[in-house]
């Protein structure tokens, strides 16, 4: 899917976002229930977080440069972290008004409407939702799949606050109300903090999952098999280390040291490592994908990377 697509789906996310609001500004004022006002706060949180969603990928979209060698996708975690941020604001926003209800309880009015609009405003988060989830994990977009996880919570929260208000209105519990708004606050924060630390984990440069790192691991080991075993008066065969992969928007990449007999000709081994290349992208699919030449028989190349007492003590085995 090209990027231009992907922006497509935040200005669904945008008007989805603006509809539904509105909706739920609409059962607010009809019902006067704190636990809608709250559920119509995080719809606007949902508006400003499409909206830098859509910055995000445009910016993301733009190709590499001078200043930016390895491209602008990790703008992405910029985005998913602001959004974050946002979800937090609303979530604290919601455990205020609930707290100040407590104290002063009141009777709800026209809750047949308020909740006929909620279920409705539901509806369409639910449907947008599982539109960007599907694309943002397809495409590796974390700003889709932090909206749409965005959408998810707030369709979780939407149904608790209704589910609570029909208590309500068929027991006439006054607590009812405030008490779905502080769980719909929390709920709300609890979603916050995840997108922030995923998008923080994204910014330091995390590895890939521990299983494409396997396949990664696998695909290496796979292209060295064909190398022929040494023996005794014969150069050894070539192994790896120092294995390093990271994510920055939809882009993976992943780099490794090679090392290979000294008397090899250049062009033998860089026919090697672009083999083991090709076993890579043949395994995870696209990937930027470099690796570095060192002589297997000089102590320095097996002490060039802090990475390597990492493996040691992982017990990768053959590199």
């Amino acid at each position: 899917m090209s990027n231009s697509s992907l922006r497509r789906l935040a200005l669904l996310s945008m008007g989805a976002a603006v509809l539904t609001a509105g909706l739920k500004t609409a059962s607010w004022q009809l019902t006067g229930s704190v636990g809608l006002l709250s559920d119509a706060a995080e719809s606007l949180v949902n508006f400003a977080a499409a909206t830098v969603a859509w910055i995000a990928l445009w910016y993301a979209g733009q190709p590499v440069d001078s200043d930016h060698p390895y491209g602008h996708e990790k703008i992405e975690y910029f985005s998913s972290g602001l959004e974050g941020g946002l979800i937090l604001v609303a979530g604290l926003a919601a455990i205020v008004a609930a707290s100040n209800r407590f104290f002063h309880l009141r009777e709800l009015a026209r809750l047949d409407w308020g909740l006929g609009l909620s279920v409705v405003a539901s509806v369409i988060n639910l449907g947008v939702a599982r539109i960007l989830l599907a694309r943002g994990k397809s495409e590796g977009s974390i700003a889709l799949e932090a909206d749409a996880q965005h959408l998810l919570s707030d369709v979780v929260t939407s149904l608790g606050v209704l589910l609570g208000l029909g208590l309500q209105w068929s027991t006439g519990i006054l607590w009812l109300d405030p008490a779905l708004a502080l769980a719909v606050g929390s709920l709300i924060l609890v979603t916050g903090f995840r997108i922030l630390y995923r998008s923080f984990q994204g910014l330091m440069d995390q590895s890939l999952p521990d299983h494409e790192v396997r396949q990664i691991r696998d695909a290496i080991h796979s292209g060295l098999s064909i190398m022929p075993v040494s023996s005794s008066g014969e150069p050894p065969k070539p192994v790896f280390h120092a294995l390093r992969t990271r994510r920055a928007g939809s882009r993976r990449f992943v780099d490794f040291h090679l090392l290979v007999p000294g008397r090899m000709r250049v062009l033998e081994a860089h026919d090697l490592g672009e083999g083991l290349v090709r076993k890579i992208h043949e395994t995870i699919g696209p990937a930027e994908v470099s690796f570095h030449l060192e002589p297997i028989e000089q102590p320095a190349s097996w002490n060039d990377s802090d990475l390597i007492e990492v493996e040691k003590k992982k017990s990768f085995p053959g590199g």
